[in-house]
């Protein structure tokens, strides 16, 4: 690979972990997510999965349209169970892969995927994170009972933010 001189005669040229892409890339089948960055001293590395239906999808997801902010009630707090400690006491809640917004359903007029009280098992879709018109369905980590959901239907959410506590 050719290098090239950068301004203050410094080379410049791109070294690839090839590894490290590959590990990303398995990293994106493993949790279902659909694209994942990591950054580190000078570099930084994107991994998107492109077009097509991924590979761990079962049923289709509807694209829930955002609620209108008249329809929003006006700071609502979180569902949560009765004697709950508020959400920054969770260091053990399902967290967002990524930022983007939340939705409690799979389309506006639907059900929620869960509510508080109610079992799941691994692997069950608890709510959907849209990232960039992408619709990421968040999977249960354990099977358990939902103790408490920590965000609202189209709240926006940032990396690592608690979302669903199960007990």
């Amino acid at each position: 690979m050719a290098e090239r001189k950068a301004a203050g005669g410094r080379k410049s040229g791109m070294n690839i972990d090839s590894k490290l892409v590959r590990e990303l890339a398995e990293l994106l089948n493993e949790t279902g997510l659909t694209e994942i960055e990591v950054e580190d001293d000078d570099r930084k590395i994107r991994v998107a999965r492109g077009g097509g239906a991924p590979s761990y999808a079962a049923a289709p997801v509807a694209v829930p349209a955002p609620a209108p902010a008249a329809a929003a009630p006006a700071a609502a707090a979180p569902t949560t169970a009765a004697g709950e400690a508020p959400a920054e006491d969770h260091g053990d809640a399902i967290k967002s892969p990524m930022v983007g917004t939340a939705y409690l359903a799979p389309e506006p007029e639907a059900d929620n995927f869960v509510k508080v009280g109610d079992s799941v098992k691994e692997g069950d879709t608890l709510l959907i994170v849209e990232a960039m018109k992408v619709m990421n369905p968040i999977p249960a980590d354990q099977s358990g009972t939902v103790k408490a959901i920590l965000v609202d239907n189209g709240q926006p959410v940032e990396f690592d933010q608690p979302l669903v506590v199960i007990g």
